[in-house]
């Protein structure tokens, strides 16, 4: 079943983090840092599908070269940042159907990778990569390093995309950054099932939440991949299991919710069915007329066949043997051969 999966994030000086390692990583190459000097070689790995450069097409056929180089490229995106806690780089995951062929898999990632250099003006960094040996076999999955700054023919230039600055996006008149978010996921769903859809597949992801979905079930927690590794390895992670621990008792809530909802639509009905409006005088008085009809009817064929008029009541009992003599002749003898 294909999934959806699209996790943006950024590469901080802050936290201990660089372009080039970033690159090196991704791509499995060697690259080596020009402001620390230190070299980060990845060439060993052997999971990697496709890697490739895009800019934007205003640059096709351009002397850009050092823009489609990997190591000039991420070279100059550390020099053009001067801050101690720079973003000098975004990333794009997304995870890449399974029920794709491989070369469909490839094709979706760079229509994708495609389409953001061309919406920021910026350098994506593509790279597809396999699953691993001891890993999920469906976990196909891209990871786009793209620029925090647009590229001109002479370097890199102002932020964009994602990393401009609010002000300056009012300014263009262009959504606010939680909108953006939103439309980059909506977009890579429609890219996604697009070539599912040309595959002749059923399956189809949706960037929506669950609730938006109208599916009423608790999201299953994310578990951030060391954690996961400390697991595989025999350690025990608390943050994995506080992160269990809270799904498990959302789930608990959920269920007290739907059980406390179905005591409520299951009330007897006479608590919620309005009581039965009274009889009308108008309903009474048809009910006499129909009855009289009738009455007259029954009469009318009694006299048109000849019934004989009504016998005069016998004289009543002077005394109590002449009733119980009178209620024994009127009585039928009892019929034996039933």
């Amino acid at each position: 079943m294909a999934i959806f999966f699209l996790q943006i994030t950024s590469v901080q000086r802050s936290a201990g983090r660089r372009a080039t390692a970033s690159a090196a990583y991704r791509a499995g190459e060697r690259i080596r840092d020009e402001r620390s000097g230190e070299v980060h070689n990845h060439s060993r790995r052997r999971d990697i599908l496709h890697t490739e450069i895009f800019l934007p097409a205003q640059f096709d056929g351009q002397p850009v070269g050092w823009a489609r180089q990997r190591e000039r490229l991420w070279n100059s995106a550390e020099h053009a940042e001067k801050r101690y806690n720079a973003r000098v780089a975004r990333e794009y995951q997304v995870t890449l159907p399974a029920e794709l062929s491989g070369r469909q898999r490839v094709a979706l990632a760079r229509d994708f990778a495609r389409e953001i250099s061309e919406r920021y003006k910026v350098a994506v960094d593509l790279a597809v990569h396999e699953p691993r040996p001891n890993g999920d076999p469906r976990h196909f999955h891209a990871h786009l390093l793209t620029t925090t700054r647009e590229i001109t023919p002479t370097g890199l230039g102002a932020k964009a995309g994602l990393d401009m600055q609010a002000v300056e996006r009012r300014r263009r008149g262009l959504p606010d950054h939680s909108r953006e978010f939103v439309n980059v996921r909506e977009r890579w769903a429609i890219l996604a099932n697009e070539a599912l859809r040309a595959a002749n597949l059923s399956e189809r992801i949706d960037h929506r939440s669950l609730a938006a979905q109208g599916i009423d079930r608790e999201p299953l927690p994310r578990i951030p991949l060391k954690h996961l590794k400390m697991e595989q390895r025999g350690l025990r992670s608390e943050l994995a299991e506080r992160l269990r621990a809270d799904y498990r008792e959302r789930v608990q809530r959920r269920l007290e919710r739907v059980a406390s909802a179905a005591l409520t639509t299951a009330a007897p009905a006479r608590e919620r069915e309005p009581a039965p409006a009274a009889a009308t005088s108008a309903d009474i008085g048809e009910v006499r007329r129909q009855a009289r009809e009738a009455w007259l009817a029954l009469r009318s064929q009694q006299i048109a066949g000849g019934a004989p008029a009504r016998e005069a009541a016998p004289p009543a009992p002077r005394n109590t043997r002449e009733r119980d003599a009178s209620q024994s002749e009127a009585q039928p003898p009892e019929d034996l051969s039933l």
